[in-house]
Order: structure tokens, then sequence, then C-alpha cells
């Protein structure tokens, strides 16, 4: 199996919200299977013996609550989606697909279910599985703890803030991972000379946008085959079918397999990930500013928060030389070259559509000045004059939507909290 396809695979399995659920069910029969077997050759105490009709009645109810219990998470999983989609952003729903306790809760659900059915089924006049129906309880107790444990987590991630911060750390994370990957010897961001000419394009065999690439298996491949490959698109861009992805410079030896081979290498889906994409989670922060100013929910407040969250990952991005620079790597000496974001990127994207959409607010206003004043203490030199120019244009917008207003005054001021920051008042 190709990496493309298993890395496809894994994020389907990673995704999925019934595949560790079964898991659970049929481990919940395989230990009723096991446990029975042992019932037969132990001793249990006294105070753990159930006649039939206590065994029965016991099992029944828990085969009713983990039931309920089942099409309650089911219930609240479903609201959240319906949350999700219309107050905070539809890119956010899958990292919420893959919460291991939301998946961990319908396992042990399922699993107890399976388990008490298993023990209900055994249940004979002189020959009750007292060990069975002691665990099975132990289960449901356990079941309502983690599905407690589940609610709250619901309940805590109903806040469009608890999501941007969710997002922010991913993106960070990301980040990080990508800064890795750049800074390796055999991987250059500075693409060719203009007037060289490939002796190969690889175009994708399908449509979908890039979610992740197999640099090891590239640079593999770029040593044996002593050819130099270069990206036609960046992780998270939508390539058509046909469309360039890679062009091959140089090469020994036959290239016919080429185009088949690299296309196994890189992994195209629906939808970008955070998982190799940094810029994907700033989009989702800033997608979540803008449904709070959208007229519809007219949250400013919510918009101030993420700003917050949304600066944090800026300023750590800002922070950090992302070797775009003559130092970055000679593309004649990289076996692989990807195009990465700039910081002008990174900052255009956090900044741009906030500014735009929340230009009346003066919360948004304020906050936004904040974030960029504090960004142009705390980034690298080289990156200050891209920040300088957020600024000018935050200007122009102030000027253009506050000009006539008698709160110009107060637009312009920095406020960390929008409005009543210590220390703030214009």
């Amino acid at each position: 199996m190709s990496w493309s396809r298993r890395f496809r695979r894994r994020e389907r399995i990673r995704g999925s919200l019934w595949i560790v659920p079964l898991l659970g069910a049929i481990l919940g029969v395989i230990a009723g299977v096991l446990l029975w077997e042992l019932d037969q050759h132990l001793d249990v105490p006294g105070y753990f013996q159930y006649s039939s009709s206590t065994a029965s009645t016991v099992l029944s109810a828990i085969v009713g609550a983990a039931a309920a219990l089942i099409g309650f998470v089911v219930t609240v999983t479903t609201l959240m989606v319906q949350m999700v989609t219309g107050t905070f952003s539809p890119r956010y729903m899958r990292l919420w697909y893959r919460d291991p306790l939301l998946k961990g809760t319908l396992a042990l659900l399922a699993g107890t279910l399976t388990f008490s059915l298993s023990m209900l089924r055994r249940i004979e006049p002189n020959d009750v599985p007292s060990a069975g129906v002691s665990a099975a309880g132990v289960l449901i107790v356990a079941s309502l703890i983690l599905f407690l444990l589940f609610f709250d987590r619901c309940m805590f991630r109903l806040r469009p803030v608890a999501v941007a911060a969710l997002v922010a750390r991913a993106g960070r994370k990301a980040f990080e991972d990508a800064r890795e990957v750049v800074s390796r010897s055999d991987v250059g961001v500075v693409p060719p000379a203009a007037g060289s000419e490939p002796s190969r394009v690889v175009r994708a065999d399908s449509p979908g946008a890039i979610q992740a690439i197999h640099l090891d298996g590239l640079v593999r491949w770029a040593r044996e085959h002593d050819a130099r490959l270069v990206f036609e698109q960046a992780v998270g861009d939508f390539v058509p079918t046909g469309g360039r992805l890679i062009s091959v410079y140089g090469g020994s030896g036959s290239l016919e397999d080429a185009e088949r081979e690299l296309n196994t290498m890189v992994a195209l889906g629906d939808e970008r990930t955070i998982q190799q994409d940094p810029a994907f989670a700033i989009r989702i922060m800033v997608d979540i500013a803008l449904m709070a100013l959208s007229p519809a929910v007219n949250a400013p407040t919510t918009a101030t928060q993420v700003i917050g969250h949304l600066g944090e990952t800026l300023r750590m991005i800002g922070s950090t030389e992302l070797g775009h620079g003559p130092e970055a790597g000679d593309a004649g000496e990289a076996a692989v070259v990807i195009r990465t974001h700039t910081w002008e990127d990174f900052l255009t994207l956090g900044a741009t559509e906030i500014r735009e959409y929340g230009a009346a607010g003066i919360q948004v206003m304020r906050a936004m000045r904040a974030m960029l004043e504090e960004l142009l203490e705390e980034v690298l030199p080289d990156h200050r004059a891209a920040v300088e120019e957020e600024l000018a244009r935050l200007d122009a917008t102030l000027a253009s939507h506050w000009g006539d207003s008698v709160d110009l005054d107060r637009a312009r001021v920095a406020d960390h909290q929008g409005i009543g920051g210590p220390g703030a008042a214009a």
C-alpha cells in the first residue's frame, strides 16, 4: 500500500466515530465469554453472589442504562455539530471528531452493553455468573464517570474562545513541526533560477487539497535518481486533476514511473488539515472571529478574545527565523524544495479580514491595535516592517469608518480587553 493511501486511511480511522466503539463492543463480548469461563472456577464471596432474578434485574437495568447513555452521547454530539457549524467554524469539526474522550466514552458504553448482554444470556436458575454481574456494575459506574467527563468537555467547548485556544495549540505544534522540516539540510525553500527548465513535470492524478507530503520518501527518491524535486504547490493548496504538482530537475536513469511514484508520496483530500499546515489553524481562528462579528451573532467581545489567542500564535511565528533569506538553503543542494509561508503571509491571514469585518466594532479595533503593537515589540527586527504596514492599514480603516465619529480618539487606543482595560482609556 502506498504512503498516500496509508495516510488517508489513517486519517479516516482517526476521524471515524464508529471504529473505536465497534472495537469496544467486540471486546465486551470477548470479556463476557472469558469472565464466564473464569467464573466457573472462582469461589465468589457470599456478598458478591446473586440470585437469578436479582442478576437478571441488575443486568437488564445496566443494559437499558448503557443504551440510554449511548443515545445521549450521540444526541450531544449532534448538537455540537449544529452549534459548531453555525457559531464557530465548520473546519473545527475535524478536531472534534478526533476527540479521544468522545470515542472512549462510546467504546466503554458499547462494551458495557455487549458485556452485560453476554452475562444476561448465561443466567440459569441454578447457575448465576456472579463475578460477571459485579463486573458489569463496575463497568456502568465507570461509564457514568466517563460520560460526565465527556459532558463537561462538551460544555467547555461550547465556548468559542475555548475552541480558539484548542486550535491555537494545534497550530503552534504544527508550526514547530514545520520548522523542523525546513531546518533539514536536504530540504530547501528557495526555488531554482527562473531560466531553469524541469526535466519532467509531475501532475496530480486526482483532485484535492494537499494534506501532507512524505518528505523522507521524496528525499530518498530524489537521492536515488540524482534529481531535485520542486513543489509547485504548498501544503493546503487545492490541486485539480492534471494540475502541476512537482517539477523534477535533473535526474539519472529512467523517469518513466516518476509521476506514479511521486503521486503516492503526496496525500490529497477533500479539505485542509492542521497537521502539516499551521496556516490552517490561523484560518480557523479567523473564521471564529468573523462568525462572532457577523450580524446574526454580533458578539465583538468573542472576537476580541479570539484575537488574544491569534496574537499569541503570531507572536511565536514572528519571533522565529522562518528561513526565507539567502541562508535558507540553496536549491542546488536541497533534494526537495517546498513552498512555505512567509511572515507576511501569516500576518496578512491573521489581520486583514478581522480588520475589515470588525471595522465598525470599537472593541475589535482597540484589540487589533494592542495585538499589533505588541507584535511590533516582540517579533524579529526583519518582521517589524510588515507589522508597521498592518498598523498603517489599521489607521486607514479607522479613518474611513470613524473619521466623523466622536469616538475616533477612543477607537485609536490599544486595549487588550477591547474596552475597559486598565489604563487604556482614551
